[in-house]
Order: C-alpha cells, then structure tokens, then sequence
C-alpha cells in the first residue's frame, strides 16, 4: 500500500523481470506491484464491454483499482454486478474507503472475506482469480460449477517466473476442466473457458 500511495496514480516501467514469453516487460506500465499491469487493466475493461457480463466474481481485490476498471465496464453495459472479495481487513478497508462516494458504488460489492468461503447466488460470467496465487486453482474447481460455460476465466500471476499458477492452469486444462490461453504479459494472464457444458 505505501508504494501505491507513494506513486500517487503515476505510471511506471513494469517491475517483472524478463521471462521467455516476454522477453521485453519495460514496454508495459504498472500503478504498483500488486496491481494488475495497466495494459491488463485496459484488458479487463474491454473484456466487460466485449462480452456483458451480468455476473463477475474477483478474488484479491487488493485496494481495488482492477475492481474499478471492470465496473467502468459495467457502467458502460448500462448493467451487471462485479462481487470482490479481500482477505486481509485493512486493506479491504482502503478499497472500500476508494468506492464510497463514486459513481461506479452501484456495480460494486466488496466483501472482507476469504474467497474458498464466499458464497455466490447466480451464474458467473466472468471470473477474475488475482487473489493469493496458493489458492488460485482452489478457486477455480470451487466457482467452476457456477461459471456459464459461454463465460471466460481469467487467472493473473501465470507467467513463467510465477510457476505455481502457470502449472496450476496447466494441471487445470490437464484435467479437461478448463481450456486455457497463456497471454505473454510481463506477470502472466490465462484465459480460459469451461470445457463442460459448452455447445
């Protein structure tokens, strides 16, 4: 939180080293290191207006910029809910504290809890998993029954250095649950579908 706070909304170069399937990560731009790239950033907010999700769950809302991005999705749909939750209490705080007065507090509800206990009503159109990358795959095989199997998933951290998730997705494609596309971004970027229910 002290680095985000002593940016103060400045970009700067990526921070993650150079990875085979992105040998160059200073092209990209980041607020922090615990947020999201900004060009993923970019990327989740096309995504929401691309597919209109009524439904979207994050993990790890951290202080809640990668929430905020997507809501301006949603408020550009002119409808849908993103749900977030954040483990840690101060932090869930700081995110809560970013959304009281805006204008995208209508699309947003933020939850202080962990997301293996978090319950959900409805189909999940869009699943943003960003929280701790141990549990990044529990995530996946607890909301995968509710996800719309026309929906996408999205798992951050996946690039080579981050092997824990990569291989997660891996073992999670292996297992014909999901199939999977490794976007080359600096920290890495899966996205998937349910291979279940598909047409």
């Amino acid at each position: 939180m002290l680095q985000h706070d002593r940016a103060a909304g400045q970009l700067q170069p990526e921070f993650h080293r150079a990875t085979p399937e992105c040998p160059s990560p200073q092209h990209w731009s980041m607020i922090d290191t615990m947020t999201a790239e900004v060009e993923v950033l970019e990327f989740l907010a096309t995504l929401v207006t691309t597919i209109k999700p009524r439904l979207i769950v994050e993990t790890g809302s951290f202080l809640g910029v990668s929430t905020e991005w997507m809501a301006r999705g949603l408020q550009r749909n002119g409808f849908g809910k993103i749900i977030s939750c954040e483990f840690d209490p101060v932090v869930y705080e700081r995110a809560k504290e970013r959304f009281i007065n805006s204008p995208l507090a209508p699309y947003i509800e933020l939850r202080n809890q962990s997301s293996l206990e978090m319950n959900i009503e409805g189909t999940i159109d869009l699943f943003f998993s960003d929280s701790d990358i141990d549990l990044r795959e529990k995530e996946v095989k607890r909301f995968l029954p509710q996800i719309n199997p026309h929906g996408v998933i999205l798992m951050h951290d996946a690039s080579s250095h981050h092997r824990v998730v990569r291989e997660a997705a891996h073992r999670l494609e292996d297992e014909g649950l999901i199939s999977a596309v490794f976007l080359p971004t600096p920290r890495g970027l899966v996205l998937a579908q349910p291979r279940a229910g598909r047409i």
